[in-house]
């Protein structure tokens, strides 16, 4: 039976294990950018997980929300890229809703995701099948949602937005770029995966791997 609540202690490890799993994924990362991008996805990513890993000892335990917004901060000033704003905008929304918290339970989580992708998706002006990291975000907060209305155990729910998340990410190969660096190949950006995509599937399954555990 998983667990109903995510702790401060919960977050850290997501982030810990985020960061670990970015750092082994981080030439992947930067081959599927080199490809479509400017071959430094990978290597941003890592190096603003790796900050934010840094931090972690600063930041006041105990505050779910205040750690999330400390942690976008540290990102938006180390990831680079056009990574770096939408992380930050992600993670300080998320952290909006859950500022002085020392837990969240599920509907909490979903929001905090929900307003976390809407600040992804205003700042980038994208939308599903553009080819970017909401091809995975926004089907796995679909899936989501429609287990939290099914009353599924969160941990099930959060399994199965991993899986439509892989699902997204799978799906932009064949997709022609419509925003960011790789649409300025048009055609030739198809037959190609989306780093952004690939990045954020692999923060939603550590998310899974870590948060609803018995």
């Amino acid at each position: 039976m998983s667990t109903a609540s995510i702790s401060y202690d919960d977050v850290v490890a997501w982030l810990k294990l985020a960061a670990g799993r970015l750092a082994e994924a981080k030439a992947y990362l930067t081959e599927l950018d080199s490809a479509i991008g400017d071959a430094d996805h990978g290597i941003n990513m890592d190096r603003g997980f790796q900050a934010v890993l840094a931090e972690l000892p600063s930041i006041p335990a105990g505050d779910v929300g205040g750690l999330m917004k400390a942690a976008g901060k540290r990102l938006m000033s180390t990831t680079g890229g056009a990574s770096g704003p939408l992380y930050w905008g992600y993670f300080t929304k998320f952290g909006a809703t859950t500022v002085g918290k020392a837990e969240i339970d599920f509907p909490e989580f979903v929001a905090g995701l929900e307003a976390g992708i809407a600040d992804i998706q205003a700042r980038g002006k994208a939308e599903s099948g553009d080819k970017t990291m909401l091809d995975a975000l926004l089907p796995a907060l679909d899936a989501l949602r429609a287990g939290r209305d099914r009353g599924d155990a969160p941990a099930d729910a959060l399994a199965a937005a991993v899986a439509a998340a892989e699902q997204g990410m799978l799906a932009t190969i064949p997709l022609v770029a419509r925003k960011g660096r790789a649409s300025y190949l048009g055609e030739r950006s198809a037959g190609h995966q989306d780093p952004g995509a690939t990045s954020s599937h692999l923060l939603l399954k550590a998310m899974a791997d870590t948060f609803f555990k018995a």
